[in-house]
Formats: C-alpha cells, structure tokens, sequence
C-alpha cells in the first residue's frame, strides 16, 4: 500500500468520523427541540477544525510509521488524486447548487450550512472511495 492510499485512507475515516460526531453532538443538543434552535456554529466549527487537525496528525504518523514513501507521490499517484478529487467536486457543485435553491426559498440557515457541510462530507467520502478503487483497481488515464 502506497503512502498516498494511506493518506486517502485515514482522510476518508475522519471526513467520515468527523462528520457523525457532528449530527450526534447537533441531535443531543437539540434534545427533542427543532434543530433550528440549535447553535450549531460553534459544534460546525469544532469538529471540521478536528477534523483538520486530526488529518495533519494522522498525515504524521503515517509518514512515521511508513518513512517509505513518505511525501513522495509518484505519476501515478499524481493522476489517481487529480481523478477523485474530480469525481468528488460533483458533490460541492451539488451542494452549492442546493444551498443556493435553500437560500432562494428562505429555508433556516441551519438547514443551508448543514446542506455545505454534507456536500464537502460526500465529496471527500466520494473522492476517497474513486482514489481507493483506483489503487486497489488498476487506473487508466484518458
């Protein structure tokens, strides 16, 4: 396994982790009361800053643990990352789009943030899983 699938790897489970403790924070807060009323900045925040953080952490230990290749991406690396974070962009043009029609209708702006929030979450989640099966796969540049 290269460095950089690693990378995809650990980047894919804390996209994902980051974001679940994100709704069971927002759904206990909330504690039967519409989600609306909830300060969710502040929960937004903190968990896409560790989630951040927690990327450059687990970027460190790889690059420890696995010193081979570490920081060294290769062609077809190069290529493999340009594809899924092109296959992952659907999903923040996706989302973009839903936040603008949520705005246009005047939806809460809970429900706007949340609905950017999910698009960068499915987006990385996406991106990770094309880059993965491009790895384990085989990858054929156009």
């Amino acid at each position: 396994m290269s460095f950089e699938e690693r990378n995809t790897w650990a980047f894919l489970f804390i996209a994902v982790a980051a974001y679940l403790c994100y709704v069971v924070i927002v759904l206990v807060v909330a504690g039967g009361r519409p989600l609306v009323e909830v300060d969710y900045g502040p929960i937004m925040l903190s968990t896409i800053g560790a989630a951040i953080v927690a990327g450059i952490l687990a970027n460190i230990v790889i690059s420890t643990i696995w010193r081979k290749g570490a920081g060294k991406a290769d062609q077809r690396d190069k290529e493999i990352s340009r594809f899924g974070d092109h296959v992952g962009q659907a999903f923040v043009v996706i989302g973009a789009v839903v936040a603008m029609l949520l705005a246009i209708v005047q939806f809460d702006y809970f429900w706007i943030a949340n609905a950017v929030y999910l698009a960068f979450v499915l987006s990385a989640l996406l991106g990770s899983i094309a880059k993965l099966v491009a790895y384990r796969r085989g990858f054929q540049p156009w």
